[in-house]
């Protein structure tokens, strides 16, 4: 059976029967989920049959387990007591490893939401959890490097507010580059807190659109790495700059196998959590003056490097989109996307 052909009977199973198929055990495959690759079905309300919404964090690890994956990454907020012993009883009758999603304490009276999180995620079975310091993108949320350097101060007091409570807990946070931090911005901050409870969720393709080699990335943060997002990324130019999509795994621009092994070089139990986020493609305006209003450090080699690599690939190719998908269309859309991942990650990345 080939690839296309795999992906077409594959969703058609999940179609009819969406938490009932079943991956031998030799099939899975050594790669969780990030929730994000469903961030279309989750909490969906289209009211599809053959893709329903996932409404809570059982129903995703029953259908990434059906899918062949071995773990789950997916956030935690608002978890009960209870809520959490369920989910702990599903991820241990499944076999699947938890990671929490969580949000940083950013003022003091936060706290208390904070650790209680913290300790529901904990009973659930996750002793790693993500989170973010820029819920959106540098160069698109500030204007001026002033209003980019007060997020760092700020940045830095919820990191330290949180420390005490993940080492009360034994649990590890993993600050992710999310498009707001250069690599040594977070290299800078794991150094300043140098703590065994805060490290980085390594997300493989975020940092180009701040110009950074991917691979480079990769090199400089995996010391610090407790987690990942793990995805493959392509690009086209435009007017402004270039369009850059996470596209299926093998067909973008990483180099997967080095992502790998460098990552497993410094964590040999590190998670591979994918993120196929299917969207249309984010634009860069790189060539315009307002994107570097928030940078005092990148040179233009960053800038000539990047579009160098743009211009390298086959100005034919088509990024991934969803804007002329019906809500039916894009729901198939990103599970065959999931589905190509998981695929490749089986049959060429040995995983």
């Amino acid at each position: 059976m080939n690839r296309r052909d795999f992906v077409r009977t594959t969703v058609a199973s999940i179609a009819l029967a969406p938490l009932q198929i079943g991956i031998n055990p030799v099939d899975r495959v050594s790669m969780g989920v990030s929730i994000a690759s469903y961030a279309r079905r989750w909490r969906s309300e289209v009211g599809s049959s053959q893709y329903p919404g996932f409404m809570n964090a059982v129903e995703v690890l029953r259908h990434c387990h059906a899918i062949g994956a071995n773990g789950v990454q997916i956030g935690v907020g608002g978890w009960t007591s209870d809520f959490a012993g369920q989910v702990r009883d599903v991820r241990e009758e499944l076999g699947l490893y938890l990671e929490g999603q969580i949000r940083l304490p950013w003022e003091e009276e936060d706290l208390p939401r904070f650790e209680k999180e913290i300790s529901r995620a904990r009973d659930a079975g996750a002793t790693i959890l993500r989170a973010v310091c820029l819920s959106g993108r540098r160069y698109e949320t500030f204007e001026t490097l002033e209003a980019f350097n007060e997020f760092k101060t700020a940045s830095m007091a919820a990191i330290k507010r949180a420390e005490p409570i993940l080492q009360n807990h034994q649990v590890k946070l993993g600050i992710e580059n999310h498009k707001d931090w250069r690599i040594d911005e977070l290299v800078a901050i794991m150094h300043h807190f140098d703590s065994e409870w805060i490290g980085i969720t390594l997300d493989t393709g975020n940092n180009m659109s701040l110009l950074e080699d991917p691979m480079e990335v990769v090199h400089a943060l995996a010391p610090y790495t407790v987690t990942t997002h793990f995805k493959d990324m392509s690009v086209k130019e435009y007017e402004e700059g270039f369009l850059l999509s996470e596209v299926p795994l093998g067909e973008g621009v990483l180099d997967l196998k080095e992502v790998i092994e460098t990552c497993k070089k410094y964590n040999p139990q590190v998670t591979l959590n994918l993120e196929m986020i299917t969207r249309d493609p984010l634009r860069i305006p790189c060539k315009m003056d307002r994107y570097w209003e928030t940078f005092d450090s990148v040179n233009g080699r960053d800038l000539a490097r990047t579009l160098r690599m743009v211009e390298s690939v086959d100005a034919d190719h088509v990024l991934p989109s969803v804007s002329d998908k019906t809500e039916e269309e894009r729901l198939a859309f990103e599970e065959e996307n999931v589905l190509k991942s998981f695929q490749y990650a089986r049959e060429e990345l040995g995983l």
